[in-house]
């Protein structure tokens, strides 16, 4: 399939590198310096390769393109929820590629209000993410941090939402918001904000107070994380009584919290870190529930008042429990709701004010499936917002009565030409090297599968940090599915899916066992006939890229295609330079290549080490300039590395994305034809 005539060719430029002993040989290494010609003048030539190779299916993804944008609502809304005195939500234009943010005074039928058009903000813009979006208590103002370049380093801007003018201050180098770890927030009298700051390794350390009017440089530093190996985050209690700093490692954590009405107050510790202690806390009418790992692998929760909350006052609210895992607590006025996980499926834990009267679970319909709290901004109300989808469930936001369990659908995204019941869900299992059982999530249309081993299949994993990939709805794999391919989610070690030691057995000195559960998942779904040996593709992200690399070089022969999307390719190289993002609060996730014994069980899985003369899987490898999160270089220089070892002729190529970071393209629009290039990809290697 390659005409290798025309394959790019990157120079090489011998870089040796001794540790312990051990000389390793990069030709590549000088692709880490964006300013040499050479680096963009070779991700241009993949670039070019990329449009001769696949150019002739672009006819194929203006087709997936329009199936998928065809598929959902263009003009849509999100459910309105409740703030203060206003019904918030976002809505979408038809033909725009961002959200429109919104609002209605005391009443849904009140007239509306935009807050924000973030289409208006992109013009002229080939990036745009917002983050950390937040209006006043009194809802006067509204504060947003945004980020035109996808580096993930934002600026801050607040609007007078009753002039519609802008402060005049902006704040930059400051974090956004993501998985509940904010870089915002407001105090209660309505002109001072919080806000975190960055180093020069992205890394939060520096957390500042800002009152409205004033000179940003005159700003008051209150906490400076120096520890290297901690990230600082800020978020404010659900009843706003507090502002709450976490100071996060891989195992250790910290918790601070301010009285939100005395924002010049001092900040007080919850309980000094210890290492291993890892624990996070909500505020409910001066206690705070707390949920920990002292002596529960599994954690659970206990409760402590608020004016003398050390760990020696921690009183037990629900005991460790070997077969559930808790992973988190939100508390409202009467009611206390415990995140857990069992049997690798998530659960909502409703109780009284107390923790431990009148208890029952929210009950959910697939037999594997997401689900997680909405914003829920009200603190005291009775209902618990949930939005809740699996891989043939459209996503549907819900509202459960905490008194009585009563489950009211308030939404169920429309999906044009989509049928539940053309489509069948199952969760299997397959058995790994040393015996343990490996979930996984399967879906297919039924009048598709027979299991007779002739048809194709996608498998997506992560394995990492703990990350649980619970099985989502997204209508665009349909595309996939409804042309006969099975989809797979397998929910490999490195993940929380079964508890807190599925997650150490995927992590450090266990690593290995994340690639070999991926092989067990893909060789299982081929012997029991879900699919073809010779039409079998995988595909991972980030820290799933890495477990795409490990996988081809330990079994190329497994997979007919693979995708690896900003792939973490360079595990070695990158774990020795504290200068970028993320290395050295990841010590405890890989391991530190400064000891011996680690530097060599990562060497022996690293994919750009471990890469070998050999027949490999067709491969669509990505990356966005700008990604801070896995450089470019880390897939530039796999492939180039791949392109001298490999001994077939099968199809590789290298998407770039030269105004992007981490996350791909900003747009929804934007977004469905990188996926269309991904999947057109599939469809041209495996049939």
């Amino acid at each position: 399939m390659t005409n290798k005539k025309s394959l790019p060719t990157a120079p090489k430029r011998p870089h040796v590198m001794t540790q312990h002993g051990v000389a390793r040989v990069d030709d590549y290494y000088w692709m880490r310096n964006r300013e040499d010609p050479e680096t963009l003048k070779y991700l241009h030539a993949e670039s070019d390769y990329l449009d001769e190779m696949l150019g002739h299916t672009k006819p194929l993804q203006e087709t997936l393109f329009s199936e998928m944008k065809n598929r959902i609502q263009e003009t849509d809304s999100t459910v309105p929820e409740k703030r203060g005195g206003y019904f918030h939500y976002e809505r979408h234009e038809d033909g725009k590629q961002y959200p429109i943010f919104c609002r209605r005074k005391g009443l849904l039928d009140s007239p509306e209000e935009i807050l924000l058009d973030q289409n208006e903000l992109a013009v002229g813009k080939t990036f745009c993410g917002i983050s950390g979006f937040a209006t006043s208590p009194d809802g006067t103002k509204l504060a947003y941090v945004a980020d035109f370049e996808g580096r993930e380093v934002f600026t801050l801007y607040v609007k007078d939402l009753e002039t519609g003018e802008y402060f005049p201050e902006t704040i930059g180098n400051v974090l956004g918001s993501a998985y509940e770890r904010f870089g915002v927030e407001w105090a209660n009298d309505n002109k001072t904000l919080f806000y975190v700051t960055l180093d020069e390794t992205l890394r939060p350390e520096k957390l500042f107070r800002h009152v409205l009017g004033t000179d940003p440089k005159e700003d008051a530093l209150l906490i400076h994380e120096a520890d290297e190996t901690y990230y600082l985050y800020l978020r404010k209690t659900r009843d706003d009584a507090f502002i709450t700093t976490y100071h996060y490692s891989t195992n250790t954590r910290e918790f601070r919290f301010l009285d939100a009405n005395d924002p010049t107050g001092t900040f007080r510790i919850l309980q000094p870190r210890i290492q291993g202690l890892d624990y996070n806390a909500e505020h409910h009418n001066g206690r705070f529930f707390i949920v920990h790992n002292d002596g529960a692998k599994n954690f659970k929760l206990s409760v402590a008042p608020a004016g003398s909350p050390s760990r020696e006052n921690w009183a037990e609210v629900i005991p460790h429990r070997e077969d559930t895992l808790v992973e988190g607590v939100d508390t409202f006025a009467n009611h206390i709701v415990v995140h857990e996980r069992r049997g690798g499926l998530k659960q909502f834990r409703i109780s009284d004010a107390d923790g431990a009267g009148d208890v029952r679970y929210v009950h959910f319909p697939d037999a594997s499936y997401s689900v997680f709290p909405e914003g829920n901004p009200e603190f005291d109300t009775n209902l618990l917002r949930l939005k809740y989808s699996s891989l043939i469930t459209p996503n549907t936001v819900a509202d459960v009565n905490m008194d009585t369990g009563e489950w009211t659908t308030k939404k169920v995204d429309e999906v044009r030409g989509f049928d539940k019941s053309n489509y069948r869900l199952e969760r299997i299992h397959a058995i790994a090297p040393d015996g343990a059982q490996v979930p996984m999530t399967v879906a297919y249309r039924r009048d598709m599968q027979k299991k007779d081993g002739t048809s194709p299949a996608l498998m997506y994993g992560y394995g990492s940090y703990g990350a649980t990939i619970d099985p989502w709805f997204d209508s665009n794999r349909l595309s996939l599915i409804d042309r006969g391919f099975v989809y797979v989610i397998a929910h490999i070690r490195g993940g929380y899916d079964m508890g807190r030691e599925w997650y150490e057995q995927g992590k450090m000195e266990h690593k290995r066992n994340s690639f070999t559960d991926f092989i067990a998942c893909a060789e299982h779904l081929i012997a029991e006939g879900y699919a073809a040996k010779d039409k079998f593709a995988a595909q991972g992200a980030s820290a799933g890229g890495l477990l795409m690399g490990a996988c081809m070089t330990m079994r190329p022969d497994l997979f007919r295609a693979v995708i690896a999307k900003v792939p973490f390719m360079d595990v070695i190289t990158t774990m020795n330079d504290p200068s970028i993002p993320l290395t050295t609060q990841e010590y405890d996730q890989w391991g530190n290549p400064a000891d011996k014994k680690m530097f060599d069980y990562m060497l022996s899985y690293s994919p750009y080490d471990n890469l070998k003369p050999a027949d490999y899987p067709n491969l669509l490898i990505t990356t966005g300039l700008n990604d801070p999160r896995v450089a470019y270089w880390e897939p530039a220089k796999f492939l180039a590395k791949l392109r001298e070892v490999r001994t077939d002729d099968n199809l590789t190529v290298f998407y770039v994305n030269y105004s992007s970071g981490h996350a791909g393209a900003s747009g929804r629009f934007d977004s469905m034809k990188e996926i269309a290039l991904d999947y057109a990809f599939l469809l041209e290697t495996v049939r």
